[in-house]
């Protein structure tokens, strides 16, 4: 578990994160409303090179950043509001995917399906302030060893 203090902190690490993705990775994001879901994304939207904004997709559910460094978009999806995994099917999510980093903030019990491999990463209030505490797990063949600077 890794704990974050400020907003900053939570984007840093979302640059980290980055460092480790490439086309054709999930990311599941789980966390209360106000964790820092979104600002762990604008962390990876910098670190993937992507056009922005990076902001809560909640009322388009999803939204699509082209890469500006030849490398893969981010797709940044809120489920907040799907019902189940028929309205995800209903998204095409699996046909960007492999091409794409695809982030989905709500994901959890959602978005499993879209792949065998994917990083999930818990973000927790802190006893203080903006203090966060982030855990991360990976899932199948290609997060079987987080580096352990993240977990």
């Amino acid at each position: 578990m890794r704990t974050v203090r400020t907003t900053e902190e939570t984007r840093a690490l979302g640059a980290e994160i980055a460092e480790l993705l490439r086309p054709g990775d999930l990311v599941v994001l789980t966390g209360p409303l106000g964790a820092g879901k979104t600002t762990l994304v604008q962390g990876v939207g910098e670190g993937l090179k992507v056009r922005g904004p990076i902001t809560s997709p909640t009322f388009v559910i999803a939204r699509v950043h082209p890469s500006l460094s030849g490398g893969p978009a981010l797709v940044h999806v809120d489920a907040y509001r799907i019902g189940g995994a028929l309205e995800v099917d209903d998204l095409d999510l699996d046909a960007s995917l492999e091409d794409s980093v695809t982030v989905v903030e709500w994901g959890e019990g959602l978005v499993e399906g879209l792949a065998d491999d994917r990083l999930e990463v818990l973000i927790e209030r802190g006893a203080e302030g903006e203090e966060r505490r982030v855990r991360l797990r990976g899932v199948g063949e290609r997060w079987s060893a987080v580096p352990a600077s993240l977990v």
